[in-house]
């Protein structure tokens, strides 16, 4: 049937998830890092996810699709709560949902092995990528560590593992809703970068970040070792 259903321009996705937050019915996912609309007979057309998408990437059009179909949409919900009951009362973004970790108590507080464990190994500020100055001096024969806002205090060792010996930049697309990769690209093309990691959170709308970086590893021209980590909500690294 001919009916009005919504359109999502690749090009402008950012892989924030807020429109996956929005649609109630779970007729999106964020796939490779890009919003996509999986489930046609989910989507009932009344675009809710249009204004929280922050690029403009979702718009209506009129075109061939299954109906919407409502109790299939209600048989989803209902599987989706009943397999994890916490997160499915908020919203249908994993980014977002309530989510309690349960960990063992301890009487006293662990100490670190040694007073260098324990110190700051931040080497520069500001770290949030949208302040950073592009010709920031600090940049130069640095290896970079973009990480996503969370994982800090997601892994434990934050500091240790990877900040140590790095310099950071910081960012959440889907709270900045802004696209990170050309200033991203402006830093490594201005600098002698000597390497990338990037560390995301294992939830969808961490991809932005991801791509981000990786467009402007790409769009830079330069040859750069790097890497991904993800960081599992409960703090583990994600193999």
């Amino acid at each position: 049937m001919i009916r009005k259903i919504i359109k999502i321009d690749k090009e402008k996705c950012n892989g924030c998830g807020a429109c996956v937050s929005a649609r109630h019915e779970g007729a999106i996912d964020i796939i490779d890092g890009k919003a996509e609309l999986v489930r046609e007979h989910f989507c009932d057309g009344l675009g809710d996810c249009l204004p929280e998408c922050p690029t403009g990437a979702i718009s209506f059009e009129e075109r061939d699709a299954p109906a919407y179909d409502e109790e299939a949409v209600k048989e989803a919900q209902k599987k989706q709560f009943a397999k994890n009951p916490a997160m499915s009362s908020h919203s249908s973004c994993p980014g977002s949902k309530i989510m309690q970790i349960r960990r063992t108590e301890t009487s006293e507080p662990v100490k670190a092995t040694s007073t260098a464990d324990s110190g700051s190994k931040l080497q520069n500020w500001p770290v949030q990528i949208k302040l950073a100055p592009v010709n920031a001096p600090y940049f130069n024969g640095s290896k970079l560590l973009i990480a996503a806002d969370c994982t800090a205090y997601a892994y434990a060792a934050f500091h240790q593992d990877f900040i140590r010996n790095k310099v950071t930049l910081i960012g959440c697309p889907k709270l900045d809703q802004v696209d990170y990769s050309e200033k991203l690209t402006a830093i490594i093309q201005n600098n002698n970068i000597q390497s990338v990691t990037i560390v995301r959170m294992e939830v969808p709308c961490c991809g932005g970040l991801e791509n981000a970086a990786k467009k402007a590893l790409q769009a830079s021209g330069k040859f750069i070792p790097w890497q991904v980590v993800t960081i599992s909500i409960d703090g583990k690294i994600m193999e």
